[in-house]
């Protein structure tokens, strides 16, 4: 063999060993059954209650929820219509942050739908005015921070890119910056689902080419953001946590940069969901949308261009079991607070299967117990407890014996009998 056969032999040989991430083979009745989760929150069509997440996820996925699906993409286009072009600024907290924003183009472009016309031109307006409005908030010099967050920032660039609107090079160069000086930002590093979010930014930027000036930092970027995934990956598989993971995959399915590493983490990553999902672990709306594409083999960025006419299972709602219209077994739960003076301490009984946000709802119906939400994209997050609010760099973290932060919500997490919960007013 001469010196060239030689060489493409062995590069083909390299190029065999390089694996792309897939998640296939996944049992139709795990995911039905995820499916079904959503269903229930499709009927929930207040302003407050509308999550245009679960339409992108759906439409990414192999199912579908038939009449119910039309009515859901109907209802928010007249909630965030009637709130996002209204005159009237006397009410602005009840107008969609830029997430939600963000999330409604997507759900628009999930249904083959681009933004046109005078009333679409004014949403991306508003979604760019947001952006530049962060980018002033992060500073010249990098030193500040956006309004909102990094995550949010990167879903406005991927909601934008996918209706093939560009934004300033200015704007993608603060994304870019974060990835690339992370170290430098005064915190330890970006969350996995921040990471991730950024790189289908970027992923789709690379692919639309929008920005050609940045198309060189973008790629590298790309890579830095794929080698961070990766290296978060834990024993279990998990990248990051359980519920940072289906965002995870999205990036790394997308990905253009296929090696062994690659395939070996996605596999590994694939086991640890399938085991997650046979305990039934996802229950949060947003969570289940960000992981019903990754099991079609999809992600945001096919958002790019979309197949609405791939053919999807109708779902069908969840039969009721006799099990569930029994009387529920209760649970105890200890609730601690030990922020405050004097610290509180109270044990609440809830049914089997609650969430800690139910153990909250029912401290508070029966003792002194008091505390504040705020939503957020990943669900609910405590701003007070007891009256002591969270100050500015600061935040009330969950915790479990021993000393064990919680790596879910308050809405996510499911206490165990006998399981004793502290809240902990921290700083970072």
């Amino acid at each position: 063999m001469g010196c060239l056969g030689a060489l493409l032999f062995l590069l083909g040989g390299l190029g065999a060993l390089a694996q792309i991430c897939e998640i296939t083979e996944v049992d139709s009745t795990l995911v039905e059954r995820l499916g079904q989760r959503l269903l229930p929150w499709m009927d929930r069509l207040s302003p407050e209650q509308l999550n245009p997440s679960i339409y992108v996820g759906l439409r990414l996925s192999s199912l579908q929820a038939g009449a119910k699906e039309a009515h859901y993409l109907h209802s928010l286009k007249l909630s965030y219509q009637q709130s996002l072009l209204s005159n009237d600024n006397s009410d602005s907290e009840a107008k969609p942050s830029m997430g939600q924003l963000a999330l409604y183009l997507l759900a628009l472009r999930a249904n083959c739908e681009f933004v046109g016309g005078r009333k679409g031109g004014r949403l991306v307006s508003q979604l760019k005015r947001f952006l530049e409005d962060e980018k002033g908030a992060i500073g010249h010099n990098h030193q500040g921070h956006p309004h909102t967050s990094y995550y949010q920032y990167g879903l406005g660039i991927l909601a934008l890119c996918v209706h093939q609107k560009r934004v300033h090079d200015s704007v993608v160069g603060k994304l870019l910056y974060a990835v690339e000086y992370e170290q430098h930002l005064q915190q330890d590093h970006f969350p996995v689902d921040t990471l991730a979010m950024a790189g289908l930014a970027f992923s789709c930027l690379e692919l639309s080419n929008l920005n050609p000036n940045q198309r060189n930092r973008i790629t590298v970027a790309l890579g830095r953001v794929q080698e961070k995934i990766l290296k978060a990956q834990t024993p279990e598989g998990h990248f990051g946590n359980v519920y940072s993971t289906p965002l995870a995959l999205q990036l790394l399915m997308a990905s253009l940069r296929p090696t062994v590493e690659l395939g070996t983490a996605c596999r590994k990553a694939k086991a640890a969901l399938l085991a997650s999902l046979q305990h039934k672990a996802f229950q949060n709306p947003l969570v289940i949308s960000q992981l019903l594409p990754i099991l079609n083999q999809r992600s945001y960025v096919d958002l790019i261009s979309p197949d609405c006419q791939a053919p999807r299972v109708l779902l069908e709602p969840a039969t009721e079991t006799p099990s569930q219209t029994q009387v529920p077994e209760l649970i105890h739960v200890t609730l601690k607070v030990s922020s405050i003076f004097p610290s509180y301490r109270h044990s609440v009984s809830v049914p089997v299967g609650s969430s800690l946000e139910d153990v909250l709802k029912k401290a508070q119906e029966h003792s002194r117990f008091r505390y504040g939400t705020q939503a957020s994209l990943s669900g609910p997050y405590l701003t007070s407890v007891m009256g002591k609010k969270a100050g500015e760099r600061e935040f009330w973290q969950l915790l479990r014996a021993p000393n064990t932060p919680l790596l879910q919500g308050i809405a996510d997490y499911r206490p165990r009998d006998g399981e004793a919960i502290e809240l902990r007013l921290v700083g970072w």
